[in-house]
């Protein structure tokens, strides 16, 4: 296809998250001249998410809404519209308001929470994934609320740790032994158990949720806990629902499955972001990664392949970083297929520490409490493929890159 044919496309971009926006910008960025329309399912400006869990809870902050112009980039923005189906043959989406033509479609859906079984409708029961649910938390925080959140993963942990920076009592439920359970080694995530109650929040670990009720949960072994409100923290799923019957390949998560180009099963259709996995040459197996910064790093990506300015497969480090119980907490890397770990700090006794993974010597991931350098010297070796030496990288006060071979 000729430069000028593919300027004269209409790139359409459904999800108007990080993904969907990043992706509108970088197609600018990298000289895209044709119509880019942007599809948002919330009626609200394009926003970011991390904030949602700290400042615009606690109430510090109204919205997190991107300082983007997108009259000035000639994006057309077309919020509050639900997309329905695709129909590729025609080079069709279908929404509430009637078809819409593409040239080039973006699926850039995100994921959805997943919801606890028996509480559709009762009064109380929230999830934190847009703003509207941070809105709704607002008043619970600041009354003070007895809260209990189901689920120790990511999101549980920062939503607890910011009704206990308000004042609330917080219990969190944990039906796993551990919290973290699944995503961090039982060696890695005991240390985290500790920070809930030193932060005044009660852990239960091995508990299931039987039923929830105005005013309380009940768990499955009898014991009934307090709850003005119940915040759910238990997962998510790539919101691909409407893709059913496209044509559109996906793998037993839900998620699109991409190519190392960010490209779908389906002709001049990309998918990028929480909706969407792609093969990894780096870990040698697929990945699909919930985090905000693949929804900032595909999107250059998928740009490229629209644009035709660059080949290179995509083949990130994933990172990510949470904010709980005053802590810094951050990862780089896939630890799935480490054969060694080296510990940097004791986490019984120091605030900051970290744990590096290791295949055949040379790191795969690393996991940083409170040492930023670490995460930013050990994600350049992981990006590198350098080998360590494990007993210099042992040592907290070596700094990680000077432990090289």
């Amino acid at each position: 296809m000729s430069e000028q044919k593919r300027d004269q496309q209409h790139v359409v971009i459904v999800g108007a998250g990080m993904a969907g926006v990043q992706t509108a910008v970088a197609l600018r960025e990298q000289g895209f001249t044709g119509p880019v329309t942007l599809i948002g399912g919330e009626p609200h400006q394009p926003y970011d998410r991390p904030p949602l869990s700290k400042a615009v809870l606690l109430g510090k902050a109204e919205d997190s809404a991107f300082d983007i112009a997108f009259d000035d980039l000639g994006v057309t923005l077309r919020l509050g519209l639900d997309v329905t189906g695709l129909r590729a043959a025609a080079h069709e989406i279908d929404t509430e308001e009637g078809p819409v033509g593409y040239d080039v479609l973006v699926l850039a859906t995100g994921a959805r929470p997943l919801t606890l079984p028996g509480t559709e409708g009762v009064p109380g029961v929230h999830l934190l994934r847009t703003l509207d649910d941070a809105v709704r938390l607002g008043p619970v925080l600041a009354r003070r609320s007895a809260v209990v959140v189901v689920g120790a993963g990511w999101i549980g942990a920062e939503f607890a740790t910011a009704a206990r920076a308000a004042g609330c009592p917080v219990t969190v439920v944990e039906a796993a032994d551990l919290p973290l359970a699944g995503v961090l080694p039982a060696e890695i995530a005991a240390p985290m158990a500790e920070w809930y109650g030193a932060s005044g929040a009660e852990l239960l670990t091995h508990a299931r949720v039987a039923t929830v009720a105005p005013g309380r949960v009940v768990l499955a072994d009898g014991r009934e806990l307090p709850a003005e409100a119940v915040v759910v923290g238990i997962g998510a799923r790539p919101a691909t629902d409407w893709l059913t019957g496209s044509g559109i390949a996906l793998d037993p998560s839900g998620a699109v499955t991409a190519d190392d180009r960010l490209r779908t099963s389906l002709p001049d259709v990309y998918a990028v972001g929480d909706c969407a996995s792609f093969p990894s040459a780096r870990y040698g197996e697929r990945l699909l990664v919930h985090h905000w910064d693949n929804a900032l790093q595909g999107p250059r990506a998928v740009a490229s392949a629209i644009t035709g300015t660059d080949r290179a497969p995509y083949d990130p480090v994933p990172y990510f970083w949470s904010e709980q119980f005053g802590r810094f907490v951050q990862y780089a890397g896939h630890h799935a297929h480490a054969d060694a770990l080296v510990r940097r700090g004791d986490p019984a006794a120091d605030d900051a520490w970290s744990v590096l993974w290791l295949r055949a010597g040379v790191p795969v991931a690393l996991l940083a409490v409170g040492r930023p350098r670490d995460l930013a010297q050990g994600r350049r070796l992981i990006e590198t493929g350098t080998p360590v030496d494990p007993v210099r990288a042992a040592d907290p006060s070596v700094p990680l890159k000077t432990a090289a071979r």
